[in-house]
């Protein structure tokens, strides 16, 4: 389900939101963010009406539930990888839960963060200000360097598993 979700925001991205745009890029996929000037220079060229646009189908559609897809996904990914392994395997089931949960939870909040700052700023240009751009950027890089510590823990739980299998 949630690579189904990530194909059609992803399909929507370059195929709709660019033309919108002029070409540019979302601000959700400047992985290492993005100034002010660039900020604006997007709300700028997509008008009202595109903003309103990227909003509906974007932020009050597919981005309410790809967060948590992605998330249930990562959880699962990180017990399944995880129990693969004698070491985490004879953890209580409980604290083995706990733990691919406190992995993926940060993510989890700084994506909805984000996409609440940016929705903002999709409803409301007035609110778009250096702060408030600076403020979404921070987000976004936070967002994607939190996404990377579930996903190096199931690769290093994945390789330590085939290893042990060979």
């Amino acid at each position: 389900m949630s690579a189904a979700v990530f194909i059609a925001m992803t399909v929507l991205e370059f195929f709709y939101f660019r033309q919108l745009s002029g070409g540019l890029p979302s601000l959700d996929m400047r992985y290492f963010g993005f100034t002010p000037d660039e900020g604006m220079a997007w709300l700028t060229a997509l008008g009202r009406r595109g903003g309103e646009i990227i909003l509906v189908w974007h932020y009050l559609t597919f981005d309410l539930l790809f967060p948590a897809l992605l998330s249930l996904t990562l959880v699962s990914l990180v017990l399944a990888t995880g129990r693969r392994l004698k070491s985490f395997r004879v953890l209580p089931g409980q604290v083995q839960s706990i733990f691919a949960l406190v992995l993926v939870l940060p993510y989890t909040l700084a994506d909805y963060a984000q996409n609440i700052a940016v929705a903002r700023l999709l409803s409301d240009f007035l609110s778009a200000n250096p702060d408030s751009l600076s403020l979404a950027s921070a987000l976004i890089v936070t967002k994607f360097a939190l996404l990377a510590i579930p996903l190096v823990i199931i690769a290093a739980f994945w390789l330590v598993g085939q290893r042990r299998q060979a």
